[in-house]
């Protein structure tokens, strides 16, 4: 059981081929640790060594320790060292490709397949998109992403709330995009875990709806601060819902002074424009 989120050793991952219709299982545990052993000194001088076992990658970056000896020690450790040695093949591999790999993260419903069938069909002769959908179960975002008529593969998390690095490398393998182009990773919708895994991509998106309230920058901090921008979208709702723009945009810069906003708004396109030149001018400048 992963300590950061909850997810199953065994969560039965998957990845879909719609062109082909081939489903194959993943193995996502091949590349995890096992046995790591510890040692603390207390504040008394005592010397204490212990081990546990991780059995998938899917751990924090920090967890804290039981109380030992009346003393709570908060222990920072990368254990997430091996994704991170995948998430930079992956990334050689975009760069030896001149691929743009885009991150897109939210939480469930905040409208990230709407935005993006709504990118690929309006930028079709602009920029070559590949898709890599991630949901824990069914086939239905990637088959909508299908329908534009570009590739696409699901990953079914199973039990997992987040993408990582490894499913990342077999997808790419079933994905198979052309050179001189863009996958856009669709992360399972979490606003929380798929801030903590390198992918690979070259930059992170986060996706907020103007009905999920306007403090979510600052209750999730670190998907804000990880990611290069900030897409606010449904703004074609605004009137019917109590959402200050004013102070979210606030509080995303609070948390990430660098953050790019864009006001977007899937149904009626409004804004779109703005998102769609950072796009372009992004995947003409890697």
């Amino acid at each position: 059981m992963c300590v950061t989120c909850g997810c199953s050793d065994d969560n039965g991952a998957k990845i879909s081929n719609l062109e082909t219709g081939t489903v194959t299982s993943m193995d996502v545990n091949e590349h995890n640790y096992h046995h790591a052993h510890h040692t603390h000194t207390l504040p008394d001088g005592t010397i204490i060594t212990h081990s546990h076992s991780h059995d998938h990658t899917h751990q924090t970056a920090s967890h804290l320790h039981a109380k030992i000896h009346g003393t709570t020690i908060s222990l920072e450790q990368d254990i997430l060292a091996k994704n991170n040695l995948i998430a930079a093949q992956n990334r050689g591999w975009f760069k030896g490709r001149n691929i743009l790999a885009l991150n897109l993260m939210s939480s469930p419903g905040a409208g990230k397949t709407t935005l993006l069938t709504r990118t690929i069909n309006d930028l079709k002769t602009q920029l070559n998109i590949s898709v890599i959908e991630g949901d824990q179960e069914t086939i239905n975002d990637a088959k909508k992403i299908q329908e534009t008529g570009c590739k696409v593969v699901q990953i079914n998390t199973g039990t997992g709330c987040h993408l990582d690095a490894t499913m990342i490398e077999k997808g790419l393998q079933q994905l198979n995009p052309p050179l001189d182009s863009v996958v856009m990773i669709e992360n399972v919708g979490n606003l929380v875990c798929p801030a903590l895994f390198d992918l690979g991509e070259n930059l992170k998106v986060v996706i907020l709806s103007v009905t999920e309230g306007e403090d979510k920058p600052i209750k999730y901090p670190h998907m804000f601060r990880a990611s290069e921008v900030m897409l606010l979208t449904k703004i074609d709702l605004l009137p019917y819902v109590q959402f200050d723009v004013q102070k979210c945009i606030e509080y995303a810069q609070q948390v990430n002074p660098q953050i790019q906003i864009f006001q977007v708004s899937a149904l009626t396109g409004t804004g779109l424009e703005n998102w769609y030149e950072w796009l372009i001018q992004k995947a003409a400048n890697l």
